[in-house]
C-alpha cells in the first residue's frame, strides 16, 4: 500500500513485514528487556544487584560482568531462570548469589567449571531454595569457601556423603525435601551452627551427629523420628531443638494435660498409702474392685498410687546399648514429675541417677525445646 503526501510529493512506500518473515518470538523479549535494563544501570562501581521479578527462558545475560565488574551481591530470585550460564563464572568477587524461585534443577542448570572457578573460592553464600533440584549438584560440593548453602523445597530424597567437602559451612538448609536419611559425614562440618531437616522423612538421627560441638540450633520438626540418640546430650552448645510434627512427640504430647484427682480417688489414694485396713464387706462391690485398680507410682521416692488422674512423662531409657528410647511414663502427681528437683539427691539405683543427671544436664544446655 502506497501514501501520497499533499501535493504531488513523492509517493512513500510503509515498511511491512513480507509473508516470509517469521513472527517475532515472545520468548526472546524478556532477555532483550533485561540485557536493555542492565546495560543502563552499568556501573564499574556497583556492589549489589537485585534483578527484578520476570519469565527469563535463557541464563545470566552476556556482559554482565563487563557491566558490574565488582559485583559481590547478585539477586535473580524471581525471575524464572533455568539456567544460570558461563557468565556466572565471569563474577570473582561475588559472595553472594541468591537464585530462589526459579527453574534451576535440569541438566546445564549451573555451568560448567564451577567448581574450578575463582567463585568456588569466593562465594560464600549461595540460595537455591524452591528449585528443582532432585539431588544436591557435585559441583556445589567443590565450593569450599561456602558457610551458607540452602536448598529448602526442592525435590532432594538424599544428602550425598560428600557434603563433608563444605568445611566452612555453618548454616545448612534442605527443609522441605524428601530426605529419609542423614549420613553420618554431615558430621563432619566442624564449623556448622544451624541445621534446618524440617518437613522430610527422616527416621533416625545417626549418634555420630552429636561431633556437632558447634551447633546451636537444629530443626527436625515435621519428620517420621520415632526416637533420638542419646548421644545428642553431648552437643554441647545446642540451643534450640525443634521436634514438633514427628511420631515421638505427638504420641506422647497430645494429651499431656493433668486432671486433679476427684474425692473418690483422693480417698482411694489414703486407704491404700496409709494400709487402711477393710474387708470386701464393709464396701460395695464396686469400691472394692475401684480399690484393686491402684497403680503404684514409678517415682522411688513417692511411694504413692493412682487411678485415673496421672501426670504423663516422656522419658528416655537405654535401648539395646545404643539408642534412648522415648516411654511413657505414668505418674501420681506434678510433683513427682521433674527429674531435676531430685537429681541431687541419693538414688536407689545407678541407673536412675544417671538419668537424673544427664536429664540436668541437658535442662541446662537446652535452653529451647519445641515440641509443639
Amino acid at each position: 500500500m502506497a501514501a501520497a503526501a499533499d501535493g504531488d510529493g513523492p509517493e512513500l512506500e510503509l515498511p511491512r513485514r513480507g509473508p516470509a518473515e517469521p513472527e517475532p518470538e515472545l520468548e526472546s523479549e524478556p532477555e532483550l528487556a533485561l540485557a536493555a535494563e542492565l546495560s543502563a544501570r552499568r556501573s564499574a562501581e556497583a556492589r549489589q544487584l537485585v534483578l527484578s521479578p520476570r519469565r527469563l527462558s535463557g541464563p545470566l545475560p552476556a556482559g554482565l560482568s563487563q557491566w558490574f565488574p565488582a559485583l559481590e551481591v547478585l539477586d535473580v530470585s524471581g525471575t524464572g531462570l533455568a539456567e544460570m550460564g558461563a557468565e556466572l563464572l565471569s563474577l570473582p568477587c561475588l559472595h553472594t548469589l541468591l537464585a530462589k524461585n526459579n527453574r534451576l534443577g535440569g541438566p546445564g542448570s549451573l555451568p560448567k567449571g564451577l567448581g574450578q572457578a575463582p567463585l568456588a573460592r569466593s562465594l560464600r553464600v549461595l540460595n537455591l531454595s524452591g528449585n528443582r533440584f532432585a539431588e544436591v549438584p557435585p559441583a556445589l560440593l567443590r565450593l569450599h569457601g561456602l558457610r551458607s548453602l540452602s536448598l529448602g523445597g526442592n525435590r532432594l530424597h538424599s544428602i550425598p556423603p560428600d557434603i563433608q567437602e563444605l568445611r566452612s559451612l555453618e548454616f545448612l538448609y534442605l527443609g522441605g525435601n524428601f530426605i529419609t536419611s542423614i549420613p553420618p559425614e554431615l558430621a563432619k562440618l566442624p564449623c556448622l551452627k544451624y541445621l534446618v531437616l524440617c518437613d522430610n522423612k527422616i527416621q533416625s538421627i545417626p549418634p555420630q551427629l552429636a561431633q556437632l560441638h558447634s551447633l546451636r540450633s537444629l530443626s527436625l520438626h515435621n519428620n517420621l523420628l520415632t526416637y533420638l540418640p542419646r548421644e545428642i546430650l553431648n552437643l554441647v552448645h545446642l540451643e534450640e531443638l525443634s521436634l514438633r510434627g514427628n511420631p515421638l512427640v505427638v504420641r506422647f504430647v497430645r494429651d499431656l494435660t493433668y486432671n486433679p484427682p476427684s474425692l473418690q480417688e483422693l480417698a482411694g489414694r489414703t486407704i491404700k498409702t496409709r494400709n487402711v485396713p477393710y474387708a470386701p464387706s464393709d464396701l460395695p462391690e464396686t469400691l472394692v474392685r475401684y480399690l484393686s485398680l491402684a497403680s503404684n507410682c514409678p517415682n522411688p521416692k513417692c511411694g504413692g498410687v493412682y487411678f485415673d488422674s496421672c501426670v504423663r512423662q516422656i522419658k528416655f531409657v537405654d535401648f539395646c546399648g545404643k539408642y534412648r528410647l522415648p516411654l511413657m511414663h505414668y505418674l501420681c502427681s506434678p510433683e513427682c514429675s521433674s527429674p531435676y528437683s531430685s537429681a541431687s539427691q541419693s538414688s536407689t539405683s545407678q541407673s536412675e541417677s544417671d538419668s537424673e543427671d544427664e536429664a540436668s544436664v541437658a535442662a541446662h544446655r537446652m535452653q529451647k525445646v519445641l515440641l509443639g
